[in-house]
């Protein structure tokens, strides 16, 4: 499989666990499969939601801040990569 980065983890929100993502190259949309990786952080997470500023949104750009729910917790600056079949 190979992967593209998209960005990084800005904020993790635990009690919601959400990911606060910085978006510094391509694009995110729903149905994407993102790849975590990070000094203790690697798994994939198929996007079902994406947030900017509290309103969903079926894509996110370069330079978007974006959350997106998530089933582990992420860290600060942990990478993000889109999983390209």
């Amino acid at each position: 499989m190979k992967e593209e980065e998209l960005g990084f983890v800005e904020h993790w929100f635990g009690h919601l666990n959400v990911a606060g993502i910085k978006v510094t190259n391509g694009a995110i949309k729903v149905g994407d499969t993102l790849h975590f990786k990070g000094h203790t952080t690697d798994f994939e997470e198929k996007v079902a939601v994406i947030q900017i500023e509290h309103q969903m949104v079926p894509e996110a750009k370069k330079g978007d801040d974006i959350g997106i729910k998530v089933s582990q917790k992420v860290r600060e600056h942990d990478k993000v990569f889109k999983v390209v079949a």
